[in-house]
């Protein structure tokens, strides 16, 4: 996708609220008329750590749905990935819950799973899972539970199944866009992802973009923001990736076409602004944008492409930045899967959602 970067764009600070309108029947949308974005100009990283990892001509399914799998580092820093939920199929009452996106988990020890089938375009669900009760219920110990807890066996659920199926809870469909973007902010407790709706892959439907907060309870947007990241010729489509910081900032990363770019911001329900913040990375971790992590325990910022992981202090981000090569680590991974999501847990563990039998992976060291 072809951006167009030019000139630099002074802190914009005006808001107007449009006509709301309904992104579902409860949800309103706020019209940010204003420029979300502040441009700086940023010198160009050395991060030669950072290998380039081509995205494979086709991804590897797992050698069997049925055991216990493992991704790890095969070169850089090393990582261990391990399988800790199979993710059902098929979902409830044959719901489809192809094809996930996404992974957040919030401090009350919930994890939340977003679903966008290839059918559906541009729509999807988000599936709450209880982990504290599925963990008594032993299904982290065998995964498999988990992944056939609706398929009935002689006509009928048995007594396990129930009570993970009550463990979880599904969402109805909404407006998703490509759904890869749901995060959790550690400083208010909510869910928020990009809208980001697309005409065909990675090819947006406008330069509008849309911010979406979600219930926690009802697993659908309460409301929205509408706004764009541009000003002076600077054009930045975001999107595709966020997450939030202990502080409740909140980052993405994209690639106008000079490298890495990283974007810190806030947002409220009538106000939204990013910064590009002043240095690019020369070198990015791969071809596709899949996800961007916080991890609390190591206060680190994580770029994920698939089968390749860059992470670096976000505090080498504030004012005029200080990242250099020494303060990244990059890990490439195998066996060629999917790398959808990268959310972490208070003790500084990493949850990798993949794809092609979809499951969630925890790193057995902090990481």
């Amino acid at each position: 996708m072809k951006r167009l970067i030019l000139g630099v764009v002074g802190l914009v600070t005006s808001l107007t609220l449009g006509l709301s309108v309904g992104v579902t029947a409860s949800a309103k949308v706020y019209h940010q008329r204003s420029s979300a974005l502040i441009w700086h100009r940023s010198r160009m990283v050395n991060d030669s750590k950072v290998h380039y990892v081509k995205v494979p001509r086709s991804y590897a399914h797992v050698r069997s749905s049925r055991g216990l799998n493992q991704i790890k580092a095969v070169s850089g820093k090393k990582v261990t990935f391990k399988s800790r939920l199979l993710l059902p199929e098929p979902g409830k009452s044959n719901e489809a819950w192809g094809n996930p996106q996404s992974i957040a988990l919030s401090k009350s020890g919930y994890m939340y799973i977003v679903y966008c089938p290839t059918k559906l375009k541009n729509r999807g669900r988000i599936v709450r899972f209880n982990m504290k009760r599925l963990e008594q219920l032993g299904v982290t110990q065998k995964p498999t539970e988990l992944r056939q807890a609706y398929v009935k066996h002689h006509g009928k659920y048995s007594l396990l199944q129930r009570n993970i199926q009550q463990a979880i809870k599904a969402g109805g469909l909404f407006d998703t866009g490509h759904g890869q973007s749901l995060a959790y902010n550690l400083k208010n407790h909510g869910l928020y992802m990009w809208r980001d709706n697309e005409r065909a892959p990675r090819v947006p439907v406008s330069s509008t973009g849309y911010i979406q907060h979600i219930s926690a309870k009802t697993l659908q947007p309460t409301w929205a923001i509408s706004f764009h990241l541009r000003s002076h010729g600077a054009l930045i489509y975001g999107g595709h990736t966020l997450t939030f910081d202990k502080y409740g900032s909140a980052y993405f990363w994209d690639n106008p076409g000079d490298g890495a770019n990283i974007f810190k911001g806030k947002i409220s329900p009538h106000h939204v602004v990013f910064r590009r913040t002043n240095q690019i990375l020369r070198r990015m971790p791969g071809t596709r944008l899949q996800s961007m992590g916080y991890n609390p325990k190591r206060a680190r910022l994580y770029l994920v492409s698939d089968d390749s992981i860059a992470s670096f202090p976000a505090k080498r981000l504030n004012g005029h930045g200080s990242l250099s090569n020494g303060s990244f680590e990059w890990s490439g991974l195998t066996p060629k899967r999917e790398t959808e999501g990268l959310a972490y847990d208070a003790s500084g563990h990493g949850y990798l959602l993949s794809n092609h039998h979809p499951e969630v992976l925890v790193s057995t060291t902090v990481y």
